[in-house]
């Protein structure tokens, strides 16, 4: 891993997700959250304020030690336990069917196997748990389209794999899960390539 993704990443990282409007949208995708919860890409910690009460644990799976030592002041004003989970959302070491709920906020972008992180989330959901996600992707309209498949090879090195073509709803819907509410549009202050989202909530039948 290079000095730029272990080091500066996560700090630009930090600054960049942290923006008023994306904490707008973090605060409505833990809306609802409940009981058991795993949280695929923790990050900085940036969802932390945001979990309800009704939380009563969550697992942290999250690859950087920088970004862990970033959320540690963040983690101890919450009242909610974190536990540190694992470090990828592709081989999840967590027994099946055990969690009410998933959550992803920007991470399944820059995960290399997406489809294997997918069937992990499903896997440890417990029957009707749900899947809370905001991720970035491909957009509807072709012209926007072209740009993002210009830049995807320069993005990826620049923030950590992060894709901008996927196609996110196929993803979840192809991995079994049940897409219950999806709310599309381009986020206010994003250039558009970057800026296209997916916000919902799937569930496992």
């Amino acid at each position: 891993m290079s000095f730029y993704t272990d080091k500066v990443l996560p700090r630009l990282q930090d600054r960049a997700m942290n923006r008023q409007g994306i904490r707008e949208v973090r605060a409505r995708v833990c809306a609802g959250l409940t009981g058991k919860v795993v949280e695929i890409g923790f990050g900085t910690g940036l969802n932390v304020r945001y979990y309800p009460p009704e939380v009563k644990t969550v697992y942290a799976v999250e690859p950087s030690r920088v970004c862990m030592q970033l959320a540690e002041p963040r983690i101890s004003r919450s009242s909610t336990p974190v536990e540190q989970a694992g470090l990828t959302g592709e081989h999840l070491d967590l027994p099946s069917g055990g969690f009410d709920a998933v959550l992803s906020t920007w991470t399944l972008c820059s995960i290399p196997d997406l489809a294997s992180a997918l069937d992990e989330i499903r896997r440890v959901l417990k029957p009707q748990g749900t899947f809370h996600f905001v991720e970035h992707g491909n957009a509807p309209d072709a012209k926007v389209v072209r740009w993002q498949q210009r830049l995807e090879p320069f993005n990826k090195k620049l923030a950590g794999g992060c894709h901008l073509t996927r196609r996110i709803p196929e993803f979840i819907e192809k991995a079994g899960l049940r897409i219950d509410h999806l709310d599309t549009y381009y986020l206010k202050g994003e250039p558009r390539p970057f800026g296209y989202t997916f916000e919902g909530r799937a569930s496992k039948s």
